[in-house]
């Protein structure tokens, strides 16, 4: 039965993968920051478990990191750094099951939060359960580093959840075997059986009940519910909007062009902007919603003065910063930063910057 959803919208994919798999290349010796910096997605954005990073500019950084690298199985590579709770609500979820066949009914209904471009549908057969995964839409040069680090990855994970190697699974793949293979086959914990008719995690029936080491059912319960909320939320930000806020938000150099996030978006400078107007968006209220969201958790989080804090966002002096923090929260960074730090006191503030 078919039950993840299949969007073919660009969703963007969490900064954080983009960021493990930077930290690889430079155990491979590739220079990971300059890379990115070519991309135009700013390494310390890609840090943070809150952001996602659209798919062209994750599918060039992936395509250059394997051309670059010299390195095809970097999909396998991936896998095998990806620790549940780096996937977030659904990494607790999963872990927090009672069983095997939990989580993997956690991981085929949620896959959208942590892989867009992927579905999944499991099937009996014979003695044993098939979770297939299938590509939605057309992802490029991704497609094949993504199934790979969702396979792969699923065989890591098993191992995780229950203690043990899953006894009698399998992982099926579509075509022929590529040469690269070999030089990861004894990493993998299971048989990998390449020439199948699809892409799929074979588990045994019997193992399916197989319990999880880290089971708790308060855990699981209120880690669904923020997984459903998220899913909603990123169901609901699927619109032209929210593609060009999430290339702003993860560019480098801050704040990017109009036409930087237009080319990323394969769109002219001209149809970014009616496309937004037709949301009642603008590209500078945009900017300067990341701006403000940006501002607060520099002025809370950090040390940094008010000139690093200005040049961070763009500005070119400290009066500009403050001009506009003060037109968009109707007081001072330094009044909005001493409010903050002093417990038992409540700021009050505007949601976000407005523009016409």
């Amino acid at each position: 039965m078919r039950v993840s959803a299949s969007n073919t919208q660009d969703l963007g994919m969490p900064a954080i993968y983009l960021h493990i798999l930077a930290e690889l290349l430079k155990t491979i010796g590739l220079d990971e920051r300059d890379l990115l910096l070519r991309v135009g997605l700013d390494p310390v954005r890609l840090q943070s478990t809150d952001v996602r990073v659209s798919h062209a500019q994750a599918n060039e950084f992936v395509t250059r990191a394997i051309i670059e690298s010299g390195e095809p199985g970097l999909g396998i590579m991936l896998a095998r750094e990806l620790k549940l709770p780096l996937h977030g609500a659904l990494g607790v979820a999963v872990m927090s099951s009672r069983t095997l066949k939990d989580a993997l009914d956690m991981m085929t209904r949620y896959l959208t939060l942590r892989a867009p471009h992927l579905s999944v549908s499991s099937r009996e057969h014979g003695d044993a359960m098939h979770y297939t995964i299938r590509c939605d839409g057309d992802p490029g040069p991704l497609q094949g580093f993504i199934v790979d680090a969702m396979l792969f990855g699923c065989a890591f994970m098993g191992e995780q959840l229950t203690g043990t190697t899953i006894g009698g699974a399998a992982i099926l793949r579509k075509g022929p075997e590529p040469s690269y293979f070999r030089r990861f086959r004894q990493a993998i914990v299971i048989p990998v059986n390449y020439g199948s008719q699809e892409d799929a995690l074979v588990i045994p029936q019997g193992m399916l009940s197989a319990p999880i080491r880290f089971s708790d059912d308060q855990l699981a319960a209120s880690s669904r519910a923020q997984c459903e909320d998220a899913l909603k939320q990123l169901t609901e930000d699927a619109g032209f909007g929210c593609r060009v806020r999430r290339v702003i938000e993860t560019s480098y150099p801050f704040p990017p062009k109009l036409a930087r996030v237009a080319a990323t978006l394969f769109v002219s400078e001209r149809t970014l902007k009616r496309r937004l107007q037709e949301e009642n968006a603008s590209f500078q209220n945009l900017v300067d919603q990341v701006r403000l969201e940006r501002a607060r958790e520099l002025l809370t989080g950090t040390s940094m003065n008010l000139n690093q804090i200005a040049d961070v966002l763009g500005y070119a002096d400290a009066a500009n910063f403050t001009r506009a923090f003060k037109r968009w929260t109707g007081s001072s960074p330094s009044r909005y930063r001493d409010a903050e730090e002093k417990p038992g006191r409540m700021f009050l503030h505007s949601g976000t910057p407005a523009h016409a």
